[in-house]
């Protein structure tokens, strides 16, 4: 019989005579393509085999990495030669002022006085003495490693000298300096004229934004051991980072203002990771991370009068384990690989005993019967590749390796036991709209008319529908958003009743997509003369992959960290920002950005830990050789892009949660096999928030796909939580009918706009505002004029009233 897994396999010989005895070379080539595929075909097992045998991950998600990864990951590995000439700088400095005694060797008051005349040697005309006085502030920041003989001790007298500079006043002196250079217009001139810029461009910004980023972020780091004033200046400065200081903008909103900047192409030198790395920082440390989060969460809970929560999310997630993948037949065209349809009908009957046995096996066994699913339809063997032909037409993003998906491994079936699950992680929840829909039904059906949203009249009804409006009701969930969602509504109907205006700024909002080969990421990694040799070269395109990887991070990181805000703080913020993203094509991007081999990514070694700060503060550096560069570190994945990888998932739930339409555009940008491929990674909490999103599109998906992708179906029941009339699994539920998708954005626009304007628009502005019709009132209001209005005051009254004739008669009748 003929392998039907071989591709050539069963066709006939070149001459057409069906026996392969005819004349000239056809069946030797024939032969040889068949044995080219065959080894083709084992070397792709191979590789799938590997890859589907990923260790389960020990990762422990948080607000961020540890300490020292953290700090490390602000420098990129150009910058090393700049350590020493931060240390070299402020021995300079150090010696014309303090004499026979190192930095270490002083006591607190005396340490003091010195960073006291650092400060003052700042404000200095020249720009070269300038910086060389914020490189050795830069050098204390970093810890004087030179006086140093481990990594701690560079750790703890980074805290030590960064606590020290800011009750010196150093932030706000480093602030000030921002502001000039980001005002410095002939830098941006220049760098514009530059056909590559380096990061000899950006070495003040790069600076400045170094000692900035190492105050936030060891102010940030909470310890028991903190002494007493440590505390109260990091609650000082807190407070100071999150309100206008001194009639100035807030520090985030300024570092926002430089990604437009940036983006816009008006300055391409910004150091962008630097910056997307303090502010992501700035805005964890001024509103909160995920814990702070959640304790909010349940303090507004109680406010509005809810129930408390019945679990931690992220608790829930960190005792999880993770599932064993599924088989990947759907992205390979398995047609190839199927057996014939005769075979298929000769085993349907054994197949489905063997389903009715095993349908209720614990997921989590690695040798399950879903281990080999059904081949799919044509159509959805053809979905993966016109998925990435219209991802493709959407965006056009940085080169990423083209994805050659593995073959499934032919693994055994096997019929083997295991204990059945103790029990679903998740309680399960019920929306007011959910038990409305069950009544409308039960009504329509029992009695023949519906009561609208009354949900408390169960006159006519039967016993059993009575029940089951119990148990739906005793498993009802109103979140902040349900409450926040009819207050709107009923001050829409009321505008009169409550005005107020709130002080929390939407910022950074993308509305359009910017394409890639208009911005440069990587003008603070690039050095001034590019490699010339294989090593540099290496070490180089390390240094490269790993600046990209800390800018996903970042940005990853800090979108995430402002949904969530947003949407304590009030649902139409959330949705306002949210719209906008969606708007700039974000849904596409991110899936864009998991179409590749995301096990591969999350593996990548592309860092070199010698390095790394602070090992390279306190030791020679070793000769690097290309079996050290290709080596990376030891261990199983690399933290921040597993991080990114889960901060992306929970976005893209975060902006279709609830959202048909946004649904549907999962389901026409072909996310499916995209997404199964990532639960190759086996990691508990990145598979939860990939089966979230493949459980809201199951309904539009199709049957032949539900059968087809048994074990997935599985794993969704198993790991997400239920929704308790949610028919996800059969595509029968009322959401899965077909919709006018963009009236519902319409909608959600226009509420998101009269929220807008009732928040933030002025009074005078709305049709309720009462009219002053006091001349001596209105001729008495304090107007905003700007600073500079004095000194044109004449010339305005010249040209705005003295030389324009008024028709009187004309001004009567119109009023």
């Amino acid at each position: 019989m003929e392998d039907p897994a071989v591709p050539g396999a069963g066709v006939p010989p070149a001459n057409g005579n069906g026996n392969g005895n005819g004349n000239g070379n056809g069946g030797s080539k024939g032969k040889q393509a068949a044995a080219k595929g065959r080894e083709a075909f084992r070397s792709q097992r191979r590789e799938s085999e590997g890859s589907v045998d990923c260790p389960t991950l020990e990762f422990e998600y948080g607000d961020a990495d540890g300490h020292a990864a953290e700090l490390s990951e602000l420098y990129s590995y150009t910058e090393n030669l700049e350590f020493t000439n931060n240390r070299r700088c402020f021995e300079e400095d150090f010696k014309t002022q303090v004499q026979g005694k190192e930095w270490l060797e002083l006591e607190e008051d005396a340490q003091k006085t010195y960073v006291m005349g650092l400060l003052d040697r700042l404000e200095v005309v020249s720009r070269e003495r300038r910086l060389k006085v914020a490189r050795a502030v830069l050098y204390l920041a970093q810890g004087t490693f030179g006086e140093c003989d481990s990594e701690v001790d560079v750790l703890h007298w980074s805290r030590y000298n960064c606590f020290l500079l800011y009750q010196m006043g150093t932030f706000s002196a480093f602030l000030e300096l921002l502001h000039m250079e980001i005002d410095n217009s002939q830098a941006c001139s220049s760098a514009l004229r530059k056909p590559a810029v380096s990061i000899a461009d950006s070495t003040e910004l790069r600076v400045l934004l170094s000692v900035m980023y190492l105050i936030v972020e060891n102010i940030r780091l909470e310890r028991e051991t903190d002494p007493c004033g440590w505390r109260t200046a990091r609650e000082t400065f807190r407070t100071e980072l999150s309100f206008s200081m001194h009639n100035e903008e807030p520090f985030a909103l300024l570092l926002f203002s430089m990604v437009t900047k940036f983006c816009s192409g008006l300055a391409p030198h910004f150091p962008i990771k630097k910056v997307l790395l303090l502010l992501w920082k700035v805005v964890m440390f001024t509103l909160g991370g995920f814990e702070h989060l959640q304790a909010l969460k349940i303090q507004k809970r109680a406010e509005l009068g809810l129930p408390p929560l019945a679990e931690d999310s992220i608790q829930v997630v960190k005792s999880m384990r993770a599932a064993s993948p599924p088989s990947y037949t759907l992205d390979l065209g398995e047609s190839q690989l199927a057996p014939p349809p005769s075979k298929l009908r000769g085993r349907r009957g054994s197949r489905r005993q063997l389903l009715t046995k095993q349908d209720s096996l614990d997921i989590y066994n690695e040798r399950d019967l879903f281990k080999t699913e059904e081949p799919a339809t044509e159509e959805e063997e053809e979905s993966a590749g016109d998925g990435e032909r219209t991802l493709d037409g959407e965006l056009d993003l940085l080169e990423q390796d083209p994805l050659v998906p593995p073959p499934p491994s032919q693994a055994p079936l096997s019929a083997e036991r295991v204990a059945f699950p103790k029990g679903l992680p998740w309680a399960p929840k019920v929306r007011q709209k959910d038990i409305e829909h069950f009544l409308e039904m039960s009504r329509n059906k029992f009695i023949g008319f519906t009561l609208g949203q009354d949900t408390d009249t169960l006159v006519g009804l039967p016993r059993p529908i009575h029940e089951s409006v119990k148990t739906l009701k005793q498993h009802k969930y109103i979140s902040i958003a349900d409450v926040q969602i009819k207050n709107e509504e009923e001050l829409e109907k009321c505008p009169m009743s409550l005005i107020a205006l709130l002080k929390i700024l939407l910022a950074a909002a993308p509305t359009s997509k910017a394409k890639t080969d208009s911005i440069n990421i990587l003008a603070d990694v690039l050095p001034e003369e590019m490699p010339i040799t294989v090593l540099q070269s290496m070490k180089l395109g390390i240094d490269v992959n790993r600046h990209k990887e800390i800018i996903v991070k970042s940005i990853s990181a800090l979108l995430l960290l402002l949904l969530k805000h947003f949407k304590l703080n009030h649902i139409y913020q959330f949705e306002y920002v949210s719209q906008h993203l969606v708007f700039a094509n974000c849904i596409p991007l991110i899936l864009k950005f998991f179409n590749q081999n995301i096990l591969s990514y999350i593996t990548a070694k592309n860092s070199i830990s010698v390095l790394d700060y602070p090992c390279c503060t306190i030791q020679d550096l070793p000769e690097l050789t290309t079996e050290s560069l290709e080596a990376g570190d030891n261990n199983q994945f690399c933290w921040r892009n597993l991080f990114s990888c889960i901060n992306l998932l929970r976005l893209l739930n975060k902006l279709t949660k609830w959202k048909h339409s946004r649904t549907m555009m999962l389901v026409v940008f072909k996310s499916a096999p995209i997404l199964k491929r990532a639960l190759k990674v086996k990691q508990a909490m990145l598979q939860l928030y990939v089966l979230k999103l493949l459980k809201i599109q199951t309904k539009y998906l199709g049957r032949q796909w539900r059968k087809s992708n048994m074990k997935t179906m599985s794993a969704i029941y198993q790991k997400v939580r239920h929704r308790m009339n949610d028919d996800w699994a059969y595509g029968n539920d009322i959401d899965a009918r077909p919709w006018d998708f963009q009236a519902e954005e319409c909608t959600l626009r226009a509420n998101i706009e009269a929220f807008n304007s009732r928040r933030y628009d002025r009074p005078q502005d709305s049709e309720f505002s009462p009219v002053d019709n006091c001349l001596q009132s209105v001729l008495g209001q304090r107007l905003d004029l700007p600073e500079d209005f004095h000194y044109s005051y004449e010339l305005w009254l010249e040209r705005e009233v003295f030389s324009q004739p008024i028709c009187w008669e004309e001004l009567l009748q119109n009023h």
